[in-house]
């Protein structure tokens, strides 16, 4: 039933991406647009985490206007979200964890990562995700997860496979935790009124968990692999092809910002105010990720395999042809 689920999932997400256009016949202008002075818009999804503000610290900066794009946001629950709308052309780049787009990649869905995204701290118990309970909770280890409700934004995607990765790590059977979705901001007060037991989670949640009492019992991300790339920005195959400019620019500004991030902490969370709803006080608390210029290899090869094990793919990703 399992892998039943898992292809119907896969499925969806192609027919979905199918029916939004993504052969390039007909279907919505994926181009993005000019205007008089020659500066390109284009649209970006994206999930309102923490994890994506060096994209709106290098708008306020100026790096993309530097080379000619204007970014305009949209959010989403999760990268599996964003995958058929980059595609269809309703937005020409997106923010997805790397598992959704080996998954994509793997039904046959045109996508290319263009620019590295985020990476864990590598340090366990000050990453900026973990599993979580509230204080009071009997659960003390992945492994007492088994028949408990664990929260995750999106099936089938990398906190789906950490998750099962920290409960098979401690011993435990991942197959025996009941994993639902939820949108992150929603995870917090679901796990406070007890209609979850434990919550997978990333900044600003986390802080907002910890701040309300909850506490980390694993960093998931780090079981799966130290350093681990979690996520990238990415196109589809035909923009990429047929807007090389475009792409190259959005990578350059891309990488400025992830720098420019990683060095200036507190404009991060300056800058995280304008997208969240997180207080000032639970901001000050959290654990900001790591914005390295290029992905892990190595990392996301071990993400690989352990999809492969869960059942996640239709066929092995091709990682030379899905990275830049």
């Amino acid at each position: 039933m399992r892998r039943l689920f898992v292809g119907l999932t896969a499925v969806s997400v192609l027919a979905a991406a199918t029916a939004c256009g993504s052969s390039g016949s007909g279907g919505s202008d994926d181009s993005g647009s000019s205007d008089a002075g020659g500066t390109t818009t284009v649209k970006v999804g994206l999930i309102p985490i923490v994890d994506v503000a060096p994209l709106y610290l290098g708008q306020k900066k100026g790096f993309f206007e530097e080379r000619g794009l204007k970014l305009e946001f949209s959010s989403a629950q999760g990268g599996a979200a964003i995958v058929p709308g980059v595609v269809s052309g309703q937005f020409q780049f997106g923010f997805s964890n790397v598992t959704s787009l080996m998954i994509a990649q793997s039904n046959d869905v045109p996508v290319k990562a263009v620019a590295n995204g985020i990476a864990s701290t590598g340090v366990v118990g000050e990453d900026f995700e973990a599993l979580t309970v509230k204080g009071d909770s009997p659960i003390k280890s992945p492994k007492d997860l088994e028949g408990k409700k664990v929260a995750i934004n999106t099936l089938k995607n990398i906190n789906e496979t950490a998750v099962r990765a920290s409960v098979r790590e401690a011993g435990g059977d991942p197959d025996e935790v009941e994993l639902v979705e939820l949108a992150f901001d929603q995870m917090p007060a679901a796990l406070d009124a007890g209609r979850i037991d434990a919550a997978m989670v990333v900044e600003p949640a986390l802080a907002t968990i910890k701040n309300q009492g909850g506490r980390e019992i694993a960093s998931p991300m780090i079981d799966v692999a130290p350093e681990l790339t979690v996520a990238m920005y990415f196109t589809s195959t035909r923009y990429a092809q047929e807007n090389p400019e475009t792409v190259k620019k959005f990578q350059e500004a891309t990488a400025e910002s992830l720098a420019y991030a990683d060095s200036h902490p507190d404009e991060v969370r300056e800058i995280v105010t304008t997208y969240t709803k997180i207080p000032a006080d639970v901001l000050a608390k959290v654990t900001l990720p790591k914005w390295p210029a290029e992905p892990n290899r190595a990392s996301i090869e071990e993400l690989a395999k352990l999809g492969e094990a869960d059942g996640l793919f239709k066929k092995a990703p091709d990682l030379d042809e899905l990275l830049p």
